[in-house]
C-alpha cells in the first residue's frame, strides 16, 4: 500500500512513462513537445536502455547517416558527436570528421562509449526537468499496477534509494520497459514466445507455439587489450561445464572461434583478432563493436582501444527470462552472467591465439565505460518480451522478402507513424533452434500495432507492440524502438487533447489523417521516400545484434 502521510508519496502526471529505453525516452519527448505534464519511471541509474545499460551500439539500417527515421533521432545522434567534439581529446581530422565514428566498429557508423550517451540523454531531458514538466524517477521498481475495467488506475512504486512506497496516478501510462512489464502486472493481453504457422501463417514462424522458445539474451561486457600485462578474472564457478558446453545446432563448443554462420548455418571461424587491434575496420570479434578506436584521440588519450563484447559465444540459451516465475528469471540471469564471464576467462587463458599460444591475459574489463564495477553491463541485453495482443499484428507477410514473392517493398499501411528497416534476425532460442537471418524491405510502423486489443490507455513504446516472434527480429533494434516510443507518447498527448482514447485515433480517417500530420510537423517520417525503390536489409560483413 502507498503511504500518502510521506511526503512525495502520491505522484500525479498527465502520462507515466515506465521504462528509460530508447522507446521510453522518446515517448517522454514526444509527449513533452505537446505540452504533457510526464513522470519517467526506471530501475536503474542509467538511461538509455539498449544504447546504455545493456551495452549494446546502436545497429542502425544502411542509409542513416542521410535518413533518419525522425528529427529527434538525428538530434541523439548528432549529440553523441558533438560530445566526443566539446568534451573529450579527438585529434584534428576526427574534429572535423562530420561522420566520426568514435570506435570505428563495423556493426554501426557510430560506434560509441554507452556513458556518453547517458550524457546525451540526460542533455536532452534536462531543460523539461528544469521548467517542472518532467519528473524522472530513477532507481524506481514498478511493484503493482491498479486497473479497474479496461483502464489503468495507478502504479505502486519502490524507491531503491530511499526503500520507501509511492503511488503514480495519471490518465495515460505507456510501457517502455525491457520485456513488458506493465502488460504481465495490469493484465493485459499479450503473447510470448513463438507462435504457432497455423496462427499467423509466417513461412518461419514454427509448427506449434511455444512461449518458452524464446531468444537467447546477452550479459555485454567491455574491455580493452594490453600485452604483456596480466588481467586475468577468477575463475567463473561454472566454468569446466561451460568450456566443453554446444547448443545442439552449433558447429563447436560455446567457448571457441567457431561460430555457426548466421545465414547459411556452415561453419565459419571468427577469431579475437584477424590483426593489429588497433586497424581501423577488421572483420574480427574485437572490431565487430569496438566503441574507442586509439587513432581518432590525441597521443596517450586512451592507453588502448574499447571494445563491446556482444557476442554469439556468449548468447545465453539454456533458459527463458519471460513468463517464468521470478526466481527462475533470477536463476537464468545470473547464469547470463556466468555465460559471458567464463567466455572472457576463455579468452583470457585457453583461447588460440592469432600469433600462436593461447590464452590473452592482457584482456581487462572496463566496467568504468558501462557504470559498473565488474566490467559487465548494468543490464542484460533482451532480444524479446511480452508483445500485445493488438487491434493489428505485423506478420513477416508484411515485411519478409521471402515470404512477399511478386512484391518488391513492405507492405503500405495507411495509418503508419514511423519507419524503420532492419533484416529479420533471430538468435538462438531457448529450445535449441539455430539462427533465423533472413531479408527484409524498409517498412513503416502501424498504428493499430501499437493498440492493445482491449485496454484504453495503455500504450507500448518498444519491443511490445503488435509483432510476432518472427517480425520483433526486425523493430527491435535501436532507430526503430525510438521512433515506436516517440509515435507512442504523441499519441498519448494527441488522444488526451481530443479527449478520446488512442484506438478512436485509428477508427476515425478524420483523427488518423490530423495526427499524422502532426507527426509529421515534428519531423517524424511516415514512408520511406522512393517507396519501393530502396534494397531490402541483408546481413552485410559480420554483425552482432
Amino acid at each position: 500500500m502507498s503511504m500518502p502521510h510521506e511526503p512525495g508519496a502520491e505522484l500525479r502526471a498527465d502520462l507515466a512513462v515506465v521504462g528509460g529505453g530508447l522507446g521510453g525516452i522518446a515517448a517522454t519527448l514526444a509527449a513533452l513537445r505537446q505540452g504533457l505534464r510526464v513522470i519517467l519511471v526506471e530501475e536503474l541509474d542509467w538511461l538509455g536502455g539498449q544504447l546504455t545499460s545493456q551495452g549494446v551500439p546502436p545497429d542502425e539500417h544502411p542509409w542513416i547517416e542521410h535518413l533518419s527515421g525522425s528529427h529527434s533521432y538525428a538530434e541523439l545522434r548528432h549529440g553523441i558527436r558533438q560530445y566526443y567534439r566539446d568534451h573529450l581529446p579527438l585529434t584534428p581530422a576526427a574534429r572535423m570528421n562530420l561522420r566520426l565514428n568514435p570506435g570505428q566498429g563495423n556493426v554501426s557508423t557510430l560506434c560509441h562509449e554507452p556513458w556518453v550517451a547517458v550524457k546525451v540523454i540526460d542533455a536532452m531531458l534536462a531543460p523539461h526537468e528544469a521548467d517542472g514538466r518532467l519528473v524522472v524517477l530513477r532507481e524506481h521498481r514498478l511493484l503493482a499496477v491498479e486497473c479497474e475495467g479496461d483502464r489503468l488506475q495507478s502504479m505502486q512504486l519502490r524507491d531503491l534509494r530511499e526503500d520507501r512506497l509511492r503511488t503514480l496516478q495519471a490518465p495515460m501510462f505507456i510501457d517502455a520497459t525491457e520485456i513488458g512489464d506493465v502488460l504481465d502486472l495490469a493484465g493485459v493481453e499479450h503473447v510470448v514466445g513463438a507462435e504457432s504457422r497455423q496462427h499467423t501463417q509466417e513461412p518461419h514462424a514454427l509448427d506449434q507455439a511455444d512461449p518458452l522458445d524464446q531468444q537467447a539474451i546477452t550479459w555485454c561486457l567491455a574491455a580493452d587489450y594490453h600485452p604483456g600485462e596480466d588481467h586475468t578474472i577468477e575463475r567463473p564457478g561454472d566454468y569446466e561445464r561451460l568450456r566443453t558446453l554446444q547448443l545442439a545446432c552449433w558447429p563447436g563448443p560455446q567457448l571457441s572461434w567457431t561460430l555457426s554462420d548466421f545465414v547459411t548455418h556452415e561453419p565459419r571461424e571468427r577469431p579475437l583478432f584477424a590483426g593489429p587491434t588497433d586497424a581501423e575496420s577488421l572483420y574480427d570479434l574485437w572490431h565487430a563493436r569496438r566503441i574507442a578506436w586509439r587513432g581518432h584521440f590525441e597521443h596517450g588519450a586512451y592507453a588502448s582501444d574499447i571494445t563491446l563484447a556482444n557476442w554469439p559465444q556468449m548468447d545465453y540459451w539454456e533458459q527463458p527470462v519471460v513468463g517464468v516465475t521470478p526466481e527462475a528469471q533470477h536463476a537464468a540471469l545470473q547464469s547470463s552472467r556466468e555465460f559471458s564471464l567464463a567466455f572472457f576467462y576463455w579468452m583470457q587463458t585457453e583461447a588460440p591465439r592469432h600469433d600462436g599460444g593461447a590464452g590473452y591475459p592482457g584482456l581487462r574489463l572496463r566496467g568504468d565505460v558501462l557504470g559498473t564495477t565488474d566490467g559487465l553491463a548494468k543490464q542484460a541485453y533482451y532480444r524479446e518480451g511480452r508483445r500485445i495482443q493488438a487491434e493489428f499484428t505485423v506478420l513477416e507477410q508484411h515485411i519478409g522478402v521471402q515470404a512477399r514473392p511478386g512484391y518488391d517493398a513492405a507492405e503500405r499501411f495507411a495509418d503508419s507513424v514511423g519507419i524503420g528497416a532492419y533484416r529479420i534476425d533471430l538468435h538462438p532460442s531457448t529450445r535449441g533452434r539455430n539462427t533465423v537471418d533472413i531479408d527484409s524491405y524498409p517498412f513503416q510502423i502501424p498504428l493499430g500495432a501499437l493498440l492493445p486489443v482491449r485496454v484504453d490507455n495503455l500504450l507500448p513504446a518498444c519491443k511490445n507492440i503488435g509483432t510476432t516472434r518472427v517480425t520483433n527480429g526486425a523493430y527491435r533494434e535501436h532507430a526503430t524502438e525510438w521512433s515506436i516510443g516517440e509515435a507512442a507518447g504523441a499519441l498519448a498527448a494527441f488522444a488526451l487533447c481530443k479527449q478520446q482514447p488512442p484506438r478512436a485515433v485509428r477508427a476515425s480517417p478524420a483523427l488518423l489523417a490530423d495526427f499524422q500530420q502532426l507527426l509529421q510537423g515534428q519531423g517524424v517520417l511516415l514512408e520511406w521516400p522512393s517507396f519501393g525503390a530502396l534494397t531490402p536489409t541483408r546481413r552485410v560483413g559480420y554483425r552482432f545484434a
